[in-house]
């Protein structure tokens, strides 16, 4: 098949690429590298079936190019990260909402499968023991930045679904629970890429609020063929599906295991959510996915644990350090 990756020189969406080279795809890459790094996909770089286009989602002239001969979409680009987010709160807006629109339309138009990336945020403040697909979203007032991210991939949700509804599409809809891996960035905000990289330095490792909030980190490369299947997978049609690894850590607790594993002596700091993220910031206590659903429709089951997590990104970016 030829494939096309939105956001494919990003973090999950170089993981992607390759995983879809491997199984023998043809690959076409769309980014703006606004956050993709083209050193994300200099493994696959060679590949005579890797193409890779600079372009934005948001330019339905660029998406169009890329959909020439395209056979299923995988629709990752997104403006990410919570620092993102706060400081460029209006382009996020307009990338996440205005992109997936764009993108969608021209699936309508060649008429193929896509599957649509969204987020556990969705689920805002709800502080089920297990969050599943059909629970209720609580959100905060739309006036706060905090939960505009968490607002524009609810509408990208109802965006896709109702392609699918209406026009009769092939659409899946992916809530990612906390993807981690090597090649993520801590710049944007990302928690466990950015205690690793205090922890190499051996400055302390900064803990956003009590440390008491409730995570959990799933491998990359536990997800990405995750996403292949599913896309894959006439069950899953108009679908939302959870994928994550249910195994919760406390951020305090996540602090002290990346110290045990870098041999840090730099300690922790706490540091209050406004001196963080500015006034008026919002958490959530616990976010932990049932993932029942994936595994009835694909069999899915996390097979790295947090521990294999820190133990690859650990080795990724000392290896960078000595480099």
């Amino acid at each position: 098949m030829r494939c096309l990756v939105t956001g494919g020189a990003g973090f999950i969406g170089s993981h992607l690429t390759e995983h879809l080279l491997d199984l023998g795809h043809e690959v076409v890459v769309l980014d703006d590298f606004s956050t993709g790094d083209e050193r994300n996909l200099a493994a696959v770089a060679s590949d005579r079936r890797l193409q890779v286009r600079r372009g934005s989602v948001c330019d339905p002239a660029a998406v169009e190019d890329a959909m020439a001969g395209v056979e299923a979409v995988y629709h990752l680009a997104a403006a990410v990260g919570v620092f993102t987010i706060l400081d460029k709160t209006l382009q996020s807006l307009r990338t996440n909402l205005t992109g997936t629109e764009v993108v969608l339309e021209a699936v309508r138009r060649h008429q193929v499968p896509v599957l649509v990336a969204s987020t556990s945020e969705v689920y805002g403040k709800n502080t089920a023991d297990s969050l599943s697909e059909d629970d209720d979203r609580v959100v905060g007032s739309p006036l706060l930045s905090r939960w505009s991210y968490a607002e524009a991939k609810a509408l990208d949700e109802t965006f896709a679904y109702l392609y699918g509804a209406e026009y009769g599409l092939h659409t899946v809809i992916v809530r990612l629970f906390n993807t981690v891996g090597p090649r993520q960035s801590g710049r944007y905000g990302m928690v466990v890429p950015r205690f690793v990289e205090q922890g190499l330095a051996g400055e302390p490792l900064t803990i956003h609020g009590d440390g008491a909030q409730i995570r959990c980190f799933c491998h990359v490369l536990d997800v990405v063929p995750a996403l292949v299947a599913l896309l894959g997978d006439e069950r899953a049609r108009c679908q939302v599906v959870n994928l994550g690894n249910p195994e919760p850590v406390t951020i305090a607790e996540l602090a002290q295991r990346v110290i045990a594993a870098t041999g840090s002596t730099g300690g922790v700091v706490k540091i209050p959510y406004d001196q963080a993220y500015g006034s008026g910031f919002e958490d959530m206590q616990r976010r932990v996915p049932n993932i029942g659903k994936a595994r009835e429709l694909i069999g899915f089951e996390p097979r790295h644990r947090l521990d294999d997590v820190l133990k690859a990104v650990i080795a990724e970016r000392s290896q960078l350090r000595t480099a």
